[in-house]
């Protein structure tokens, strides 16, 4: 590793793309057309808006995987640069970056079309590049290979999946994790348990830890350190949901990197969570530390949460 690599409190490996968050009265029925109110476009992917994210939240934050070299694309690494996210991992080709069309009702909810093209999965990682020592590693699944290269050059990292949905990639890591935090919609589709309680303990069995986001119902969690229960969520108006699971996960992330006790990981990953659906658009919406800090005040008592989250990060 080149000795000038500096060091990240989160590393996230994964998905990139564009976004293009259309506001939409309703969602337009067969062969109708309709008018959006509003568009908003920014960079997006589970992985990297978590980046964004965790950057926001004060701490460093890298991105590893891959974007075109695009108008979309280069607009992506502009708006990394921009928020502080080390993009030495961040591998550019003549390739497509993937873009998603967000169509977003008045209600929060979103129907969400991608487009990934002929956007490659990285074999390795670049080998003339150094890999920064990192206190926690997030992985979305859609970079499995570079993720797994990512575990075994980081053994020391705490590993973190962010299981949105079922696919090759989210089940071939399942099972290699410290944490799994996952939506209800993987939960039931790995388990094939549509019962929420049945479907956590089935990925418990598999994984030590394992959070599973409910929406506006919470979370439930169930772990070999820490037991389980449940959350309830935040009462927020949403304005779009698109956001909020990557949003989480950063928190999350944070979190684990901060040292905080089990409860307060969660409260604080929820808090954030929900502040992400007050806004249109993923990566907009993503909240700063002291935008958290005062939501958490004002929804107290908070156990002194607010006091840890504003101390120095350890490390």
């Amino acid at each position: 590793m080149p000795a000038d690599t500096p060091r990240v409190d989160v590393l996230c490996a994964g998905h990139a793309c564009f976004d293009m968050v259309f506001s939409v009265d309703r969602h337009p029925a067969p062969d109708e057309k309709t008018v959006a109110s509003a568009l908003t476009t920014c960079g997006g992917g589970p992985a990297a808006n978590a980046a964004v994210g965790v950057a926001r939240l004060g701490l460093r934050a890298a991105f590893a995987g891959c974007l075109g070299e695009d108008l979309f694309g280069r607009q992506c690494l502009a708006e990394f640069r921009r928020e502080g996210v080390d993009t030495g991992l961040t591998v550019t080709g003549e390739y497509p970056t993937p873009v998603s069309a967000i169509l977003v009702k008045p209600d929060g909810k979103r129907t969400v079309v991608n487009h990934r093209g002929d956007t490659p999965n990285l074999a390795r990682l670049p080998e003339d590049r150094g890999v920064p020592p990192a206190r926690v590693l997030l992985m979305d699944g859609h970079q499995p290979e570079i993720s797994l290269e990512l575990m075994e050059r980081l053994p020391g990292a705490v590993t973190v999946l962010d299981a949105g949905s079922l696919h090759r990639g989210t089940r071939l890591l399942m099972g290699r994790v410290d944490h799994v935090v996952a939506s209800q919609k993987f939960a039931r589709q790995y388990s094939g348990e549509a019962n929420d309680r049945r479907a956590l303990a089935r990925l418990a069995a598999v994984c030590p830890s394992v959070v599973v986001t409910l929406g506006e119902k919470g979370l439930a969690w169930e772990g070999k350190q820490t037991g389980g229960g449940r959350l309830e969520a935040f009462d927020v108006t949403a304005v779009d949901t698109t956001g909020a699971g990557d949003a989480f996960h950063a928190a999350f992330c944070v979190g684990i990197a901060r040292e905080l006790p089990w409860d307060d990981l969660l409260r604080f990953s929820s808090a954030v969570g929900a502040l992400a659906c007050r806004r249109t658009g993923a990566r907009p919406a993503l909240p700063r530390l002291a935008q958290v800090v005062d939501f958490l005040r004002r929804h107290g008592p908070d156990g002194g949460l607010a006091k840890k989250l504003t101390a120095p990060a350890p490390g």
